[in-house]
């Protein structure tokens, strides 16, 4: 009989609470192990305020699911990645996962969990292979993680103290030497690095991680109910577009809000639309929220809000899109709205930079314009108000995204040979699992 074999995911926030792309991702990826034959997923994720700590113990369950724990940390070091809790870490961290003697380990964020984690799992379970999976840049940059300058918010094509320096000059180049030495020296601890996209692997390699521990594998989604495309009435047209993401400048929903505002009447039509899901406008900067709302009410009527939602509520939210438009001015890596968008069967129009690019291919199952260009983006929505039969063009041609099981599957060929301690030799094993994580 086979002998089950356990799978911890560590997050650095649970969808309950929040409901980023790579708490999504990590979730599909914890519920899709745990679905597959052989194999025990459990996931554990980090927590802060304003939920509370428990008095004993940084662990606690808040009424989430079986073999799901919650991991209060809350004394962090963003500059660093670092958490000075380096007590509280043995107390209950690395007790819990002690205690779970897990077979793999998928860290999907050391965020508010601090990196020294890695370090504390591989002394205390040195045989256990540790998996990093990288969602944006944040080991890299300081800003965010978002690898955008400082000043006008430009792109940064490369990570060294002295370029880092110049975004922060309070704080030198010696100290950026100094970050770069102490992540460097807990990721290369792990075993094997994951990234949803080859954008993102490039990054790091180029930063000086070796490319023979990292492997593609995109991100799984759980599939629910699929969206029709929307109704048309007698003489309508594909004119409905959706923006799903935070209400931040980097997301930039006000180049689209803009965008929006300036295209032709004639183009436009009585009834286009642009629906906005998303929020937290409240906690962005000051500058950024009146430069947005004065936008805004420039766009008048076109542009209509709805505030959050939860994954759960999406095919409903996307029936009555016609196009998901992703128009970030940063790298991103491989947003989940992408997938989501064509699992539904929505053609996207999407910044030509980065991830984005790497996910949506121009002409063929959605659009790209210039990054930041409000004007470019202004001919693509044109583009797809005026041009009979591009939605059915480029609709027919989406290719639909991996869901949560085949992206276990493929983790689990990664999980298999590193138990096997193939890929520690240094090259193995990664054409066979590359073959394996792009099979469809």
């Amino acid at each position: 009989m086979t002998q089950t074999k356990r799978a911890l995911i560590v997050s650095h926030g649970h969808p309950a609470f929040s409901l980023g792309g790579a708490e999504v991702a990590s979730y599909n990826l914890f519920q899709g192990l745990d679905e597959l034959p052989g194999w025990e997923a459990h996931y554990l994720a980090r927590t802060a305020p304003p939920v509370a700590p428990h008095r004993g113990s940084a662990l606690m369950t808040l009424r989430q699911k079986e073999r799901e724990v919650l991991y209060y940390a809350n004394d962090y070091d963003h500059f660093r990645c670092s958490n000075r809790n380096l007590p509280g870490i043995e107390r209950d961290f690395v007790r819990y996962v002690r205690d779970l003697q897990p077979d793999v380990i998928n860290f999907h964020h050391f965020l508010g969990l601090g990196v020294e984690t890695i370090h504390a799992l591989k002394r205390e379970l040195p045989r256990v292979p540790i998996v990093v999976t990288f969602h944006e840049y944040l080991s890299i940059c300081h800003h965010h993680g978002q690898m955008v300058k400082t000043t006008r918010n430009t792109l940064c094509y490369r990570a060294t103290p002295a370029d880092c320096a110049g975004c922060f000059p309070q704080l030198g180049q010696s100290q950026f030497f100094r970050r770069e030495l102490f992540l460097k020296t807990f990721l290369e601890q792990a075993d094997f690095y994951l990234s949803p996209s080859q954008f993102l692997i490039d990054r790091y390699v180029d930063w000086g991680l070796p490319r023979e521990k990292f492997l593609m594998i995109e991100n799984g989604l759980t599939v629910e109910d699929i969206a029709p495309p929307r109704p048309l009435p007698r003489g309508g047209k594909r004119n409905r577009f959706a923006f799903f993401g935070q209400l931040t400048e980097f997301k930039g929903a006000h180049l689209l809000v803009e965008a929006v505002s300036r295209v032709s009447e004639k183009a436009w039509g009585e009834d286009g639309a642009l629906m906005i899901f998303g929020g937290n406008l409240e906690r962005q900067p000051e500058a950024y929220q009146k430069r947005f709302l004065e936008i805004t009410e420039k766009a008048g009527d076109r542009v209509r809000f709805y505030g959050s939602y939860r994954s759960a509520e999406l095919p409903g939210l996307m029936k009555d899109a016609d196009w998901v438009v992703i128009p970030s001015i940063w790298w991103e890596n491989s947003p989940v709205v992408i997938q989501e968008a064509f699992l539904h069967g929505r053609p996207v129009i999407s910044s030509n930079i980065g991830g984005m690019a790497e996910k949506v291919t121009h002409g063929v199952d959605g659009l790209n314009f210039r990054n930041a260009s409000v004007e470019d983006l202004v001919d693509r929505l044109t583009e797809a108000l005026t041009t009979p039969d591009l939605w059915d063009r480029l609709r027919a041609r989406i290719r639909r995204p991996i869901d949560r099981a085949e992206c276990a599957r493929r983790h689990v060929a990664v999980f298999d040979r590193l138990l096997a301690g193939e890929a520690r030799r240094e090259g193995a094993a990664i054409a066979p699992a590359r073959a394996v994580a792009q099979r469809s």
